[in-house]
C-alpha cells in the first residue's frame, strides 16, 4: 500500500474533497486525523474507521485550533508525514464595487490564512523529522482570471505563491510543499453553487459532464483524492513547489468544443498564400 506506515492530517475532512481523501488515504494504509468544524459528520466518519482515525474540531481561521489538531495527531500517532489542507468555502460573491469588506476579510481568513496556519504548524513538527509532504488546495481560479469570485481568486492565487515560497524554504529540510488546482468538482459545495442545494451532487455531475473538455468525464472528488495521494506518497518524492491541475485541461485552453485548428486546411504562407505550390 502506498501510504503504509504514514500519518496524515486532513482539514475539511468531514465532507467533499476532504472526505474523499480521508477514505482514499485509509485505503492505502494511512492513519488519518480528520479535522473540520462539521462535528457530527466528522464524528460519523471517525466511527467508520475507529482504529485508523481521530477527529479534531478545527476552525482553520483560528490558529489555536490548527495547532491543537497537529498536537493531537502527534499525541495519538507519534508522527505526521502528510498534511492535506482541503478546508475551504466559496466566500464572498459579487461585483468588486459592492463586495462587503467583512465578507472579503472572512473569505481571505478561511482560504489564505487557514493555509498559512496549516503550513506553519505542519512544518513545526515535520522539520525535526527531516521529511514530510504539505499539500494545499489551489484552484483553476488561482491560475486564470474569471474562474471564481474575486476574494476566492485572490486567495487561490496567493496560495500558489505561498506554496512556491514555502517549498523554496523547506526543501533543504526534506519537506515537500505542493498544491492542487482543481476545477469545479462534484462536491456538496459545488452543488450548492450550482443549485443552491448541497445535496444535489448527482445533479451537479450531469452539469459538469456538459462543461468538461474531456468527453463524458466530470470532475469527481476522487480525482482530487488521487492527486493528493500521489503528492503524499513517496512516488512524488522529487516534486516540490508544484501546482498540480485536476481540471480536464481548462487552464491550457481546452473546451468542450474542438479548437479552430482541428480541421485540415492548406498551409498558410506569406501574405496569406495557401499551400506549398
Amino acid at each position: 500500500m502506498r501510504l503504509e506506515g504514514k500519518v496524515a492530517l486532513i482539514t475539511g475532512g468531514a465532507s467533499g474533497l476532504g472526505q474523499a481523501t480521508v477514505e482514499r488515504f485509509i485505503q492505502e494504509g494511512a492513519k488519518v486525523a480528520i479535522c473540520d468544524i462539521q462535528d457530527e459528520r466528522g464524528g460519523d466518519l471517525r466511527d467508520r474507521f475507529p482504529t485508523e482515525t481521530i477527529y479534531c474540531h478545527c476552525d482553520v481561521t483560528e490558529e489555536n485550533d490548527v495547532e491543537t489538531a497537529v498536537n493531537a495527531t502527534m499525541s495519538r500517532f507519534g508522527q505526521l508525514d502528510a498534511v492535506f489542507h482541503s478546508a475551504g468555502i466559496i466566500g464572498a460573491v459579487g461585483p468588486i464595487s459592492s463586495t462587503p469588506g467583512n465578507e472579503w476579510r472572512y473569505s481571505i481568513d478561511v482560504l489564505l490564512h487557514g493555509t498559512f496556519y496549516t503550513m506553519k504548524h505542519a512544518s513545526r513538527v515535520m522539520i525535526p523529522r527531516g521529511k514530510g509532504s504539505i499539500i494545499s488546495m489551489s484552484s483553476t481560479a488561482g491560475i486564470m482570471g474569471g474562474w471564481g469570485p474575486h476574494a476566492y481568486a485572490a486567495a487561490k492565487h496567493a496560495v500558489v505563491g505561498l506554496t512556491k515560497n514555502v517549498a523554496a524554504e523547506l526543501c533543504g529540510k526534506g519537506i515537500r510543499v505542493n498544491a492542487i488546482a482543481a476545477a469545479a468538482m462534484a462536491t456538496p459545495m459545488v452543488a450548492a453553487s450550482f443549485f443552491g442545494d448541497p445535496s444535489k451532487v448527482d445533479e451537479s455531475i450531469e452539469q459538469l459532464v456538459e462543461m468538461s473538455p474531456l468527453k463524458g468525464r466530470p470532475g469527481l472528488a476522487e480525482d482530487v483524492a488521487n492527486a493528493a495521494l500521489w503528492l503524499a506518497s513517496d512516488e512524488s518524492g522529487y516534486t516540490t513547489g508544484h501546482n498540480l491541475t485536476t481540471d480536464a485541461g481548462v487552464t491550457i485552453g481546452a473546451t468542450p468544443s474542438p479548437p479552430h485548428f482541428a480541421e485540415y486546411e492548406p498551409l498558410f504562407r506569406e501574405a496569406g498564400i495557401r499551400g506549398l505550390d
